[in-house]
């Protein structure tokens, strides 16, 4: 093997130029990466949305849904199809396994939509074909104008805004709320109608073939030739009212004398409110790949110019997401130098050498820098989860550095001089230090390959770790050697064993000598740590306060817009009180994007958000959960509101599905269920996706008195949709404007609309004239399902529970004990999705993670020390970490989540490394030296101790920060800290005694099996 140590001290400049093209690299890759709150990641799932306005969830289950459900289940690589039908939507979302290419998907997805666009219903729009990517909106702003009117506005955002918006780089997407649609509306009256014979399909059909544009060939004049075109549009909506109109008696009538014709707007399907004024506002999101806090710096300086350019408009920011990737990315970059500060206190403390101090300081710079170049390299960006990974190994890139540093020191102070104690250092320590950080990399690797969704999440984590790790080992194997060889003094005196070296030496002895004691003591001091396991609250992951809440407000079905409007300020005015309150944006009729669609489903007029802003949490008493349960206090009495919040945090929600091919049976089991789940204390809002009724006018056409008036179900349906509704958005005429088209809508005014009695007075076409559609169909008041959910080609009814702070594991065992839950009726089933699956995920493949990382270290050490027996002496550290791991998370009250599991993987690692440091010097020592197995251990005891208890420390006080919270806010990161420094304590006592006694197991053992092996074969015959 190179002795690369040996070979920087003498050539100290080739590694002084490695390091330096290294630091290059990662200083360009830091200026280059974006900087997310959460990784980018290709969700791979389609979502196909058809839309058939004014179609109700039933027809389009029948006429849409299943047959796009039948058509995609058959493609290559489907793991699930879930679909939810509204009101002229249906919404199909395919999920395809990890492995399958999503572009490819998504193009397999195009052309079976396709192949079945024959058959679906001709009236439908154009089939919506898009993937799903996890990320949300990343900012809202509200325009407000004394110049321009709503409707001037929202042009101005359509045009305008979306415009300058679409120039800035990383901007994917810009999505108005509130505002209007411009529109003329030819608004018929029903006596003029009646009077003339003519019906309103009538009357559009005839606007919609003359309002035309069309190419009309090309003729030859002269030597040039000329294209035809015939032009029959207006130029302005006033000039509609001299539109002919032809009349089944074959004379004509003037447009407006049949109609109020004006230039205004559609009717608004939702509303955007400011502290109850109504505004115009739109949401930016962002392409993937970019920088958030890039995106945005240029939206701002975008709109800043736009309002200088623009006298008198104003744009208010009132939802971002920036501020919290911005603190979450501050706060890491203060704990990684307040970590990196405190570790170096430890080496001080020990060391009292301000030269070593500094070499060892060289470290953590030297190791991070270059991890940059290869994050970019890898496409990763500087997001919660890569930032976590740089958190948990700021304590222990100074590690190898610290070994280093402290046994060159220990050769000095025998007499030697600097390079010689340099040189003899590095190479006596050097299988060690290999060996712990390559196990170190074994272990954070595996969490690279999880599989799942979170697996997608932590392939950053894993090669990030384990980048910095290895660069750490390349800095204490070529840099530290070489700085301490040329600026390191000769100490000329050995330091003298002191009275706490001889007492533990004493311990170890006593260890020793009563090895199997000392075993069994630490197999039921592990045994009981595990009994600490039950204990503990089990979550996805834990509650952080982000100081914004988006409550959504539902009301019955057949809601109109304004009411719930009027409800939705209603429950502002109860929650102004709230000191804590700063601001309160309202959306009605549409939804907030916050990435996930399962969260927010679709936007109906009996919707409405409040996002509530409540400041960062510091600058408040109470936390947003505490907040969140006083709105529910204040708003219990509004009549007929269901509550619940929409979290764009994973583990705040438990989701249930419940299926199967019987719609009533599956309503009666839903009805009982959501009644068992409310004896589950401490849930919030309990919501389900079951069929809630909305109010419908049954049209039932009679056919018999059809065919003989020569009618059709076709035209009763029309003349009933274009009456009341406006025909098909594609089938409209046009007003051509220099820079848009305006849908010209024929139809009934809203006030028309208000008489019950005009339904049945509508005109259909009849072989002989108009005829009232009461002459030939049935009018009745009746009911249809509001919402139909479907899961795996089945109807679904999904329950969605708020855990209002409760740990998701505890209640998963509790929705597991419900009757209906245990007993499902037959041919019903239940499925956990949503977070509840991804736990579950999540805790599987740390498992697995765990066992491929303890799997590795053995083979890692197994190459290196050339022993199958001793990796097992050195892998008996690592349940001596879960006493103080599962104590101190009990202790200090922290849930076993994402971020613990995180600790705990990487203890498997720290405890393996304490180990090594003892083994390795154990081995030298009865190899090199000649001592018998008790002394060389008690001298791997004596020299080792103290780099095992500086690494400890350092390790310990890079965690510090994070398990005090002492930079923004670290509940994310808090249990891992606490996990990993409780571990470490327990961890680090234990092996320094347990593992001596464990190695003269091991090696006796070891002994024992080649005195057989050499015995059999002797005694073999010849």
């Amino acid at each position: 093997m190179i002795n690369v140590s040996a070979w920087a001290i003498r050539r100290p400049l080739p590694a002084l130029m490695i390091f330096f093209v290294l630091c290059v690299a990662g200083l360009w890759g830091f200026w280059k990466l974006p900087v997310a709150r959460f990784p980018d990641i290709s969700f791979p799932m389609v979502v196909v949305t058809i839309s058939q306005p004014g179609a109700s969830p039933s027809q389009l289950e029948t006429e849409v849904t299943r047959k796009v459900e039948d058509q995609v289940a058959t493609l290559d690589g489907v793991k699930r199809v879930t679909s939810t039908v509204t009101e002229g939507v249906s919404t199909t979302a395919i999920e395809f396994q990890l492995s399958v290419d999503l572009p490819a998907a998504l193009d397999d997805t195009r052309a079976a939509v396709s192949r079945i666009r024959a058959d679906l219903p001709q009236d439908i729009q154009e089939p919506l074909v898009t993937k799903v990517t996890i990320g949300g909106a990343l900012m809202t702003y509200a325009v407000a104008s004394d110049r321009m009117g709503v409707d001037e506005l929202s042009w101005f955002v359509d045009r305008d805004v979306t415009r300058a918006l679409f120039g800035v780089p990383g901007v994917a997407q810009v999505t108005r709320q509130g505002g209007v649609d411009r529109m003329v509306r030819i608004d018929l009256d029903p006596d003029a109608l009646q009077a003339f014979g003519t019906t309103a399909g009538a009357v559009n059909a005839q606007l919609a073939r003359m309002q035309v544009e069309r190419p009309s060939g090309k003729t030859e004049v002269g030597s040039a030739q000329q294209v035809l075109r015939t032009i029959a549009t207006v130029a302005d909506a006033r000039e509609l009212e001299n539109f002919a109109i032809s009349l089944p008696d074959g004379r004509s009538a003037r447009l407006g004398t049949l109609a109020r014709i004006t230039d205004a707007a559609a009717d608004p399907t939702q509303v955007a409110l400011l502290d109850g004024k109504p505004v115009v506002a739109f949401s930016i999101s962002r392409t993937r790949g970019s920088s958030e806090l890039k995106v945005a710096e240029g939206v701002e300086a975008a709109l800043a110019e736009l309002a200088r350019k623009t006298p008198g408009v104003k744009f208010q920011r009132v939802t971002s997401t920036v501020g919290e990737t911005e603190r979450s990315y501050h706060s890491s970059m203060e704990m990684l130098i307040e970590g990196a500060l405190l570790a170096l206190a430890v080496v001080w403390l020990f060391l009292r050498d301000w030269r070593a101090t500094w070499i060892s300081a060289v470290a953590l710079p030297l190791s991070i820098i270059p991890t940059f170049a290869v994050m970019y390299w890898f496409g990763f960006s500087l997001n919660m989860i890569t930032l976590l990974a740089l958190s948990v190994v700021v304590g222990i890139l100074v590690d190898d550095a610290i070994v280093e540093i402290e046994n060159i020191v220990r050769h000095l102070r025998m007499g030697k001089s600097p390079l010689e104690a340099a040189r003899e250092a590095a190479d006596e320590i050097g299988i060690a230090v290999i060996a712990t950080s390559m196990t170190l990399a074994a272990v954070f690797v595996p969490v690279a390959f999880m599989p799942g969704i979170a697996g997608k999440f932590f392939r950053e984590f894993g090669w990030t770790a384990a980048t910095a790790v290895l660069f750490s080992l390349l800095v204490a194997r070529l840099l530290t050697p070489m700085i301490a060889a040329y600026q390191l003094k000769a100490h000329g005196h050995e330091e003298k064993e002191g009275p706490l070296m001889r007492r533990y030496l004493g311990l170890v002895d006593a260890a020793l000598r009563h090895r199997w004691i000392t075993l069994a003591v630490s197999t039921v001091f592990f045994i009981g740590s595990l009994a600490l396991v039950p204990l503990i609250p089990t979550t996805f992951i834990p509650f952080t306060d982000i100081g914004r809440s988006n409550l959504q407000i539902e009301l019955p079905p057949g809601t109109r817009l304004q009411e719930t409007t009027r409800v939705a300020e209603q429950a502002r005015a109860k929650l102004r009180a709230i000191p804590e309150l700063k601001q309160v944006y309202a959306t009605v009729g549409s939804v907030l994007d916050v990435g996930d669609p399962n969260k927010t489903g679709v936007g109906e007029p009996r919707k409405a958000t409040l996002v509530l802003d409540w400041g960062v949490a510091r600058s408040r008493d109470r936390d947003q959960k505490a907040l969140e349960r006083d709105v529910r206090a204040r708003l219990a009495d509004l009549p007929g509101v269901r509550m619940s919040y929409i979290s764009s945090e994973p583990g705040e929600n438990l989701q249930l599905v419940l299926a199967g091919d019987d719609p009533q049976q599956l309503q009666d089991a839903a009805v009982g269920l959501e009644r068992e789940l409310h004896s589950i204390n401490g849930l919030g809002s309990i919501s389900s996706s079951a069929s809630l009724l909305r109010p419908e006018i049954q049209i039932r056409p009679d056919p018999q008195r059809a065919a003989e008036l020569g009618v059709s179900t076709s035209d009763i349906s029309d003349a009933a949709r274009i009456a009341t509704s406006g025909d098909y958005t594609q089938r409209l005429a046009k007003l051509n404007l220099p820079e848009r088209q305006i849908p010209i809508r024929v139809g009934f005014s809203e006030a028309t609309l208000h008489d019950p009695a005009l339904i049945g007075q509508l005109r259909v076409a009849g072989k002989n004239g108009p005829v009232p559609l009461a002459a030939v169909a049935d009018i009745s008041q009746g009911s249809g399902p509001s919402v139909i959910s479907r899961y795996q080609r089945q109807r679904n009814v999904t329950f969605t529970a708020e855990l209002n702070g409760r740990a998701l594991g505890d209640v998963m065992k509790e929705v597991q004990k419900l009757p209906t839950v245990k007993a499902p009726p037959p041919g019903l089933s239940f499925i956990n999705t949503g977070d509840a699956e991804v736990f579950v995920e999540l805790f599987t493949g740390f498992v697995v993670a765990m066992i491929a990382g303890i799997a590795c270290i053995y083979m890692v050490l197994l190459l290196l020390f050339n022993h199958a027996l001793q990796p097992l002496t050195i892998l008996t550290a690592v349940p001596l970490c879960a006493g103080g791991a599962f104590g101190a998370l009990l202790v200090t009250q922290n849930m076993l989540s994402l971020p613990a599991l995180i600790g705990l993987l990487m203890l498997i690692g720290i405890a393996t490394k304490n180990s090594i440091l003892l083994v390795d010097y154990a081995v030298m020592a009865e190899d090199e030296h000649g001592l018998s197995q008790h002394d060389a251990l008690v001298d791997a005891c004596r020299k080792r101790a103290r780099p095992v208890i500086m690494t400890t420390l350092a390790m310990g006080a890079g965690m510090l920060p994070i398990a005090l919270g002492l930079s923004g806010d670290s509940s994310f990161r808090r249990p891992m800290a606490v996990a990993v420094i409780g571990g470490l304590i327990t961890s680090t006592a234990l092996s320094l005694v347990v593992i001596p006694a464990a190695y003269t197991v091991v090696d006796d053992l070891g002994a024992w099996l080649r005195r057989k092996l050499r015995r059999s074969k002797t005694t073999a015959p010849a």
